[in-house]
C-alpha cells in the first residue's frame, strides 16, 4: 500500500505491444500520441510510428487519443485532427459543402465565435445518433432499392437543416444587405430568429417521424 505523505503522484506505466500489435489498451482514457519535428508520429500504446492514416482509422473505430508536441508537450490534438480532414477532403471525399465551409470560415472573429463549437457538437451527436437508426433498420431489412433512397433522402434533408442552422447563426443572416441590417429592429431579428428556430424544430420533428416509421417496418 502506499504511503499516505507521498507527495509525488503515481504513473502507471504505459501499456506495451507486440510489434504489429494495434488493439486498444485495457486502461480506460485517450492514447497518447507524439509528434516530433521531423512530423513523423509515435503512438506511445502500441510503441510504433504511426501515419494519418492510421490516426484517422482509430477515430472511425472510436478509438479516442491526443496528440502532443514532443518538444513542447504542446496539446496540437485539434491541428491533427483538421489535417486529417485535409487529407480526406483532397482525395476526393467531398465531405464538407463549399458553402458550410464560407459560413464556417466568416465564424472567426465573429461574436458568435463562442457559441459555435457546442452548437455543433449537439449538432454532430444528434445527426450521428439518426445515422445509426438508420444503419441499423437498414442491416434488419437490407434489400429493398426503396429503404436505401428514403435513407440517402433523410441523409439529405439533415444535412440541409444543418447548414441551415449554421446559416441562421450569422448575426444578421448571410442574405440580408448592409441597409436591410440597419433598418432591422433588435426585435424584428429576435422574432426572425425564433420564427426559424420553430421552423427548424417542425423539420426535426417530420424526420423523427420519418426514422419511426422506417423503424416499424419489418
Amino acid at each position: 500500500m502506499l504511503s499516505a505523505d507521498n507527495n509525488h503522484a503515481v504513473h502507471k506505466p504505459a501499456l506495451r505491444y507486440r510489434h504489429g500489435e494495434h488493439a486498444m489498451p485495457a486502461e480506460e482514457g485517450p492514447i497518447t500520441i507524439k509528434k516530433y519535428a521531423n512530423r513523423r508520429l509515435y503512438n506511445t500504446a502500441t510503441s510504433s510510428y504511426v501515419t494519418l492514416d492510421h490516426l484517422a482509422e482509430m477515430v472511425k473505430k472510436g478509438q479516442e487519443f491526443n496528440v502532443y508536441d514532443a518538444k513542447s508537450g504542446e496539446d496540437i490534438t485539434r491541428s491533427v485532427l483538421t489535417q486529417i480532414i485535409f487529407e480526406e477532403e483532397g482525395k476526393g471525399q467531398k465531405l464538407l459543402p463549399i458553402q458550410f465551409l464560407r459560413q464556417l470560415i466568416r465564424f472567426y472573429g465573429d461574436s458568435m465565435q463562442a457559441l459555435i463549437p457546442g452548437y455543433l457538437d449537439i449538432s454532430m451527436e444528434s445527426f450521428s445518433r439518426n445515422q445509426e437508426r438508420m444503419r441499423s433498420q437498414i442491416a434488419e431489412t437490407f434489400g429493398g432499392k426503396h429503404m436505401m433512397k428514403e435513407f440517402e433522402s433523410l441523409t439529405r434533408q439533415n444535412l440541409a437543416m444543418f447548414e441551415r442552422a449554421v446559416r441562421m447563426f450569422t448575426p444578421f443572416g448571410p442574405l440580408m444587405r448592409s441597409n436591410e441590417r440597419d433598418e432591422k429592429s433588435s426585435e424584428q431579428i429576435a422574432a426572425a430568429a425564433e420564427a426559424q428556430i420553430a421552423d427548424l424544430k417542425n423539420q426535426l420533428n417530420a424526420m423523427q417521424q420519418q426514422l419511426a416509421e422506417l423503424a416499424s417496418r419489418k
